[in-house]
């Protein structure tokens, strides 16, 4: 199998199982990936998922061969973009636990996630433009987002990478973390993000998306009224309840 599940209720972890290849992202290892994110988005015990490689790749780009033999037209027409498009819906929290090279499309799937967790080891990059060919699942877009056009345009165009400090510094990554604790911290932060409402976190994480998308004004409207969803939840009524008795809430995720 070329993706490994493991839950560990309240949360699930989605591990990249293509090794001899530094988990290139071929088709068949998306496919199964978009598969078991959506089941798993589906279980409502499961309330954060950590997508990880291993110590030496989180990804190391797109199937080289694969894009080589693959006619355009049938790159153009075919599904392998919809299935980024599957990864970005899910709505559960992702959390990117990245060590080693993260690199073209590994980094492409890692800001696909909600936050990134990464190894003191791990290497940012987008290297396309030196095989003749660009960022194609949101490279460009979304490392423009993260780190500003400046420094997207230095990793596109040189191809140099970005280790784990520097990322962090240009706000690619949220924390990083010794070598060989990179997994369990993904874990604990994945945790905590699981003991919140589910629901409100769910809606929380729509919001803050939206910011990258639309106007401030029309923002403000999104998260106002996805404010008032959260706030007549029955989590919301067991939340604030338990703040007032000064206990841990209970979410059921309704």
């Amino acid at each position: 199998m070329s993706v490994l599940i493991e839950q560990e209720e309240p949360i699930a972890v989605a591990r990249l199982n293509r090794p001899e290849h530094l988990n290139a992202l071929s088709s068949e290892l998306m496919r199964e990936l978009v598969g078991a994110l959506e089941n798993l988005d589906a279980d409502e015990s499961i309330r954060c998922i950590v997508l990880a490689g291993d110590e030496r790749a989180f990804a190391a780009g797109a199937d080289i061969s694969e894009l080589r033999d693959t006619a355009t037209i049938d790159l153009y027409f075919g599904a392998r973009l919809d299935l980024w498009d599957a990864i970005r819906s899910i709505r559960t929290p992702l959390v990117a636990a990245v060590s080693g090279y993260c690199l073209g499309g590994g980094c492409e799937l890692a800001m696909a996630c909600d936050l990134i967790v990464a190894s003191e080891s791990a290497q940012f990059g987008q290297p396309e433009t030196g095989l003749g060919v660009m960022p194609g699942a949101g490279g460009t877009q979304l490392l423009a987002r993260s780190i500003g056009k400046a420094k997207t345009m230095d990793v596109v165009l040189t191809g140099r990478f970005l280790d784990a400090a520097e990322a962090e510094r240009a706000g690619l990554v949220a924390r990083v973390v010794a070598r060989e604790a990179w997994l369990d911290e993904a874990k604990r932060v994945a945790r905590e993000i699981a003991e919140k409402g589910p629901v409100a976190q769910r809606l929380a994480k729509e919001a803050v998306n939206r910011a990258f998308e639309t106007t401030l004004s029309a923002g403000l409207d999104v998260e106002r009224k996805l404010f008032h969803l959260a706030h007549g939840t029955e989590d919301a009524k067991e939340g604030l309840a338990a703040f007032g008795e000064k206990r841990k809430p209970e979410f059921k995720g309704r």
